[in-house]
């Protein structure tokens, strides 16, 4: 695999606040170009046998006002969609309610050397969930995922097995990259006026969710 370093470098992250139904939510940001025509990027983000090579294996009607599910991860409705620049779609776990709002919406925009891939989560975050994690345990899920959308546009007929997904999961790679998109997002935190006490909590505690040191 290319060295994943190289890839968390070439993403930039922030971090804020929202309005969503439930009152005050929570953003992450994520911002990187990858090598490729914005026709490409978006044909690998909207067609279910590419999406599964590079992230999960996806079920649903893949158009607007459709329906989609990941499996075992988020569900929810295509919400807005403008080939090939915008996708915007609600993104739970069970049923969508104003206490668990949550929405992505990716923008594509051509660039020099290719596209600018733009990632916008808004969320209503639980204030215990923030106050242990901060941004970093829906952020590094998503470094996670670039980090697939990046391979697969280096290498689109690779298809790993669940094996192969599972062993990288637990090498010194994934460790390596888990730990250190925990603590790029312990910067975007800091960026965003957190006390460096704050910080320090939520890396640590994120960092031991992704890549806990007895793995």
């Amino acid at each position: 695999m290319k060295d994943v370093m190289e890839h968390l470098a070439a993403v930039t992250r922030q971090t804020g606040t929202a309005t969503t139904p439930a009152g005050e939510g929570r953003t992450v940001t994520l911002r990187r170009v990858y090598r490729a025509e914005v026709e490409e990027v978006w044909d690998a983000l909207t067609t279910a046998e590419r999406i599964s090579r590079w992230f999960l294996p996806i079920s649903g009607e893949l158009k607007l006002g459709g329906h989609y599910q990941f499996e075992g991860n988020a569900g929810g409705e295509i919400l807005a969609c403008e080939p090939p620049r915008m996708l915007r779609v609600s993104w739970v776990m069970g049923e969508p309610s104003p206490e668990n709002f949550s929405e992505v919406e990716v923008r594509l925009t051509p660039v020099d050397g290719g596209t600018q891939f733009e990632l916008l989560h808004t969320a209503t975050v639980p204030p215990e969930m923030w106050d242990q994690f901060g941004p970093g345990a829906v952020g590094v899920g998503w470094d996670g995922a670039l980090l697939g959308l990046a391979q697969h546009l280096l290498h689109p007929d690779v298809d790993l097995s669940d094996e192969e997904k599972q062993a990288w999961m637990v090498s010194e790679e994934a460790h390596r990259f888990y730990t250190a998109a925990s603590e790029a997002w312990g910067e975007a935190l800091r960026a965003s006026g957190a006390s460096d006490e704050f910080v320090a909590a939520a890396v640590a505690a994120t960092t031991n969710f992704y890549a806990p040191a007895d793995q």
